[in-house]
């Protein structure tokens, strides 16, 4: 509790601070975060937590399901940090009565060392596997995606895997979409714009034209994207609560991996709490509301796979993160720490 205490305090000085622009920068400018510090970060959570681990078991599951007799597969990731997860699918699809289809996957980051690893992890496990396999690296940020650059040939299946990356795209505002007039004259105001109105939902449009055959979208479940700053700093406490309990429960207090972990959530705490406007990026949904927002944008729901809740439940047994739960629902799966909800896992296709 003294930990999570004091990233909320930080984050609260940072929010008084603000209305001293200069003092601030002053303060804060020697704190220089970079790109491969938030890799590594993120990349010692998914190692010490189940969380991800079971959101990619689910999601490899209902794509090997959803293209069972394709012979012409191609994923893109739209976060491509992580081979892990696809390394599982290549062992997946090599196991396939009938064999194996041909794969392509698409990786999309804005480091090129991180898909050049990518690249090499998984086209060595492709040769070792036998299977027919190419991978497709774009070097971008999400934001900055041109579509027509996936190159989907005809014939291929389509899967995307979205896992903690819609979110963050909240916050953009399309400024060549028409907007209807804000409700109240907040700092979100824009939050009340027209659906067509944000760049997430554009960017879902795109995909969506795209007709995937299956997308897997993974995202915190919390509502963080309230305008009122009391909503934001009650959520956020409850759920970073749940996470540092996990770190609490789950790792020594000395542990340099804990550090690293508390320190990428202080941030996103920082970032909730402090921050205003487009310089807010967490902007985290429950599922319900990304139910309505998918909904809208035309994709129709899929139920998860049955038997990817059974490897799920397995992974977690055999974790040592003890408090970690999953529950399904409607046709959908919750993570939970305890009871309290952490990620959600939906799937979805382009409904016609």
């Amino acid at each position: 509790m003294q930990r999570i205490a004091s990233y909320f305090a930080e984050a609260l000085a940072n929010r008084i601070l603000k209305s001293w622009p200069g003092l601030y920068r002053a303060l804060h400018s020697t704190k220089i975060s970079t790109g491969n510090d938030d890799i590594l970060y993120r990349k010692s959570f998914f190692d010490c937590f189940p969380f991800l681990k079971i959101a990619f078991v689910i999601a490899n599951q209902t794509i090997i399901e959803a293209m069972e007799g394709e012979k012409m597969v191609h994923v893109v990731d739209l976060n491509a940090v992580e081979p892990t997860q696809w390394r599982a699918l290549l062992h997946e699809f090599a196991g396939r009565p009938g064999g194996p289809p041909h794969l392509r996957i698409t990786g999309i980051h804005h480091q090129k060392k991180v898909l050049d690893h990518m690249a090499s992890t998984l086209t060595e496990e492709a040769e070792k596997l036998d299977i027919p396999f190419q991978f497709n690296p774009i070097v971008t940020k999400l934001d900055d995606l041109d579509i027509d650059k996936l190159k989907i040939k005809t014939g291929e299946a389509l899967a995307i895997s979205s896992i903690l990356q819609f979110h963050l795209m909240l916050t953009k505002i399309d400024k060549t979409a028409r907007k209807s007039p804000p409700i109240s004259k907040t700092e979100d105001s824009f939050t009340s714009c027209t659906v067509s109105s944000t760049k997430l939902d554009r960017f879902l449009n795109r995909l969506w034209g795209l007709s995937p055959k299956i997308m897997v979208v993974a995202e915190q479940e919390s509502d963080h994207n309230q305008s009122d700053l009391m909503e934001r700093l009650s959520e956020s406490l409850y759920f970073y609560a749940a996470l540092f309990d996990c770190s609490e429960s789950t790792l020594p207090r000395t542990s340099p991996e804990r550090l690293k972990i508390e320190k990428m959530l202080g941030e996103e705490i920082k970032n909730i709490i402090a921050c205003d406007g487009e310089e807010r990026i967490e902007r985290h949904e429950k599922l319900d509301k990304w139910i309505q927002r998918l909904s809208l944008m035309g994709f129709g729901p899929v139920t998860l796979s049955y038997y990817g809740l059974i490897l799920a439940q397995r992974l977690i047994h055999g974790s040592s993160c003890n408090g970690c739960r999953i529950k399904e629902k409607i046709g959908c799966v919750v993570i939970c720490w305890q009871d309290r909800p952490i990620f959600s896992v939906s799937a979805w296709n382009s409904r016609r």
